[in-house]
């Protein structure tokens, strides 16, 4: 197993401040960025703090920014930078920094919350839904996500634009809406939900201008702009611009 010495700036500080620290550190074939954290923390820097969890790309807790890109330290392997490489670590930019590599990504779990669940079909209990897989093919494609929320952080809207996160809920939440409206079996029209235009009204999806960053860093590789975002725009834009559609509206609300 061969190794060699790396430099790596580690961003240290807490909610206060802080700045990039310089470290020379051993590298061994086959790591990734967490494991020279780890190393980092056993060996110079028993204090430095870092959110992680499974070390296998599943459980989405490592994000951080690496030489300027949102990605995961676990599936960023060393050998995809130069020897002589110097190596930037840095929380995600888009959250309050608690201290060191962690942030605060509450404001995620805030707008899971505003987004309303399934809604069964009447008549079906739990186990008794059935659903072709061709149907729920699109919206399966979804269910992939980690929470990473690595979309979120490279989203401009919400990374360069703090006054936005009050009326936008971002790529991975508008997936979700996304998801639940593509369901075959979602109830939510039935029990007055309109996941479309409530994704346009409440959830801000016109701040979106599908420049495809959250697509780009998807670990997961999920096709967040092309299958999510515009279908649900197009969706909205058929409910409010398109005459016959308007005109069903107008004759079932009056026959109501």
């Amino acid at each position: 197993m061969t190794s060699y010495t790396a430099h790596f700036k580690v961003w240290r500080g807490d909610a206060a401040g802080g700045a990039l620290r310089d470290y020379e550190v051993e590298v061994n074939e086959g790591e990734v960025v967490l494991d020279i954290i780890h190393r980092l923390q056993a060996t110079r820097t028993p204090d430095l703090a870092v959110r992680w969890n499974c070390k296998a790309g599943k459980c989405g807790s490592c994000s951080a920014e690496i030489n300027g890109q949102p990605k995961l330290m676990c599936m960023t392997r060393m050998s995809v930078f130069a020897r002589d490489e110097t190596v930037t670590v840095a929380p995600m930019r888009a959250f309050p920094v608690v201290r060191d590599l962690v942030t605060d990504v509450s404001f995620n779990y805030a707008k899971a919350r505003e987004v309303p669940s399934f809604v069964p079909p009447k008549g079906l209990a739990p186990g008794e839904y059935r659903m072709a897989q061709v149907d729920v093919e699109r919206s399966q494609e979804f269910r992939k996500c980690i929470e990473c929320f690595l979309c979120q952080e490279t989203c401009h809207v919400v990374r360069d634009h703090e006054e936005n996160k009050s009326v936008f809920a971002g790529p991975r939440f508008l997936m979700r809406v996304a998801e639940l409206d593509m369901h075959p079996l979602d109830a939510a029209a039935e029990a007055g939900i309109d996941r479309a235009t409530s994704a346009q009204d409440e959830h801000g999806l016109g701040y979106c201008n599908i420049t495809k960053c959250c697509t780009e860093v998807c670990p997961e590789h999920i096709k967040i702009t092309d299958n999510a975002l515009i279908p649900l725009k197009e969706r909205v834009a058929d409910r409010t611009y398109d005459p016959l559609v308007w005109l069903g509206a107008k004759i079932r609300r009056r026959g109501q």
